[in-house]
């Protein structure tokens, strides 16, 4: 498998720190959070993106995916939504990412007038998504947290451009066992994300390991060519422990659990 960690558990940290932290912790990629928080957002000019591509080049980092906010089931209108989404695809394509991250979105809406929201905008996206070379990955998450939930937007898009993000948290909070939600994403799936909390109930992000996740058992039906990609939420609470000091404790988990799971 090949590992990487989301900036989302460095907020704010410049580039050449982020590219660092993942020579010297043994990740072969990172996540970026694309947001204007952060240095790596769709506003960046041509010069930007250039040399943010270039920086990840000679650390010999993969810019593994663009985890943008697109909400794509979202009620309203469908042209701001595939507006920013094709932003997205641009700055990916730009930075030589293969994979956008998409949220469902879809809030309170009826069910089906949300799966079909979702579905109508990704088949929309997919022809833009091809010609530049980049996946949009709807994530397991809100409105769409367990596996068959993305599958019924994801089966009638039925594009090779368009998958599946599993955030494993989410297919769990939503009664998801890790065999089911992979079985169901699996013939669309991009990439994992993987992160540790206590409980359902204390969302606050822990170690890899030290939670109550199973990890392990999601990670078990992974091929040798997987991406898993560590999401450590400090941005979303900032009494977590620092990230940085984590990773290499991280990376030696995901690589046992790897190694454990070939052995099963």
């Amino acid at each position: 498998m090949k590992y990487a960690f989301s900036t989302l558990g460095v907020p704010g940290l410049p580039v050449p720190d982020v590219v660092r932290l993942a020579v010297e912790h043994g990740y072969d990629g990172v996540e970026l959070r694309a947001h204007p928080e952060e240095p790596v957002h769709p506003g960046l000019g041509i010069p930007e993106r250039t040399a943010v591509a270039e920086e990840f080049a000679r650390g010999g980092i993969a810019v593994l995916g663009l985890a943008g906010y697109v909400r794509i089931a979202a009620d309203g209108e469908d042209a701001p939504v595939l507006a920013e989404l094709d932003a997205l695809l641009r700055l990916a394509r730009d930075l030589g990412a293969p994979y956008v991250r998409v949220f469902p979105g879809g809030g309170d809406q009826d069910r089906d007038a949300a799966d079909a929201t979702a579905a109508r905008r990704l088949a929309a996206a997919a022809p833009v998504a091809a010609d530049l070379g980049v996946r949009i990955l709807l994530e397991t998450h809100d409105s769409h947290r367990t596996g068959a939930a993305a599958a019924r937007v994801l089966g009638p898009v039925g594009h090779g451009s368009v998958g599946a993000l599993w955030d494993v948290l989410h297919t769990w909070l939503g009664g998801d066992d890790p065999e089911s939600a992979h079985a169901v994403l699996a013939p669309h799936l991009g990439y994992v994300q993987v992160k540790d909390v206590a409980s359902a109930d204390d969302l606050t992000p822990l170690p890899l390991g030290a939670g109550a996740l199973p990890l392990a058992r999601c990670l078990a039906p992974l091929d040798g060519e997987a991406w898993v990609c560590w999401e450590y939420e400090k941005r979303w609470y900032p009494q977590a422990a620092d990230l940085p000091p984590l990773l290499s404790a991280g990376r030696a988990f995901l690589a046992e659990a790897e190694v454990a799971a070939k052995g099963a």
